[in-house]
């Protein structure tokens, strides 16, 4: 299947310069989106998949319910979006393309993950990798977390990244290498 063909093009959105990458058409044809989280939730290392809003959710979900490998998502949402009691929810504050920005997730949707020995071994996906910053925030974030279940603290460890859409022309992956490896199922260039 060429997913490439699917995607659509806005020059000059949301600011002058940019090139945006939107993947909606995926999202209204059901094959091509069974395809498409079929061939990402491949991509996947780990059970655990960590996939923030809004369009990370839409794609992590049917990603789950296709591969038996994935068992648990973690959502990562924008302020107030969260439910949370006590000290369950972890602030992240990250720089995206347009500006800094915070989001949150919650140790205890991590606790619900499978374990792998000592580690919960997490997947980080998103719908696209354009600068990286989101992904590598999100990533150190994670990775600074005890996770407590059972009296026993584990620790997270963000195996690898999987995007629908990189834009090769701009420097995420250098971003993130560093961290796990980088995959996607599509590549393209901004200009």
């Amino acid at each position: 299947m060429n997913y490439k063909d699917a995607l659509k093009f806005y020059p000059d959105f949301p600011i002058e310069g940019v090139n945006f990458v939107d993947v909606i058409p995926f999202l209204q044809d059901k094959d091509l989106l069974r395809g498409a989280a079929r061939d990402l939730g491949v991509l996947c290392s780990s059970p655990n998949v960590a996939a923030p809003e809004a369009r990370g959710f839409l794609f992590a979900t049917p990603m789950m319910a296709l591969c038996p490998s994935i068992a648990n998502i973690i959502p990562i949402r924008k302020k107030g979006k969260l439910p949370f009691a006590g000290d369950d929810l972890v602030k992240v504050e990250i720089v995206k393309e347009y500006g800094k920005d915070e989001v949150f997730f919650r140790q205890s949707d991590v606790a619900a993950g499978q374990l792998n020995g000592d580690t919960f071994e997490v997947t980080f996906f998103d719908d696209i990798l354009a600068t990286g910053g989101t992904a590598k925030g999100l990533a150190e974030a994670f990775e600074r977390q005890k996770i407590v279940v059972a009296g026993k603290e584990y620790k997270v460890k963000i195996t690898d990244f999987v995007f629908l859409v990189e834009i090769t022309d701009l420097p995420g992956r250098e971003l993130l290498e560093p961290i796990a490896p980088v995959k996607a199922l599509i590549k393209v260039q901004e200009h």
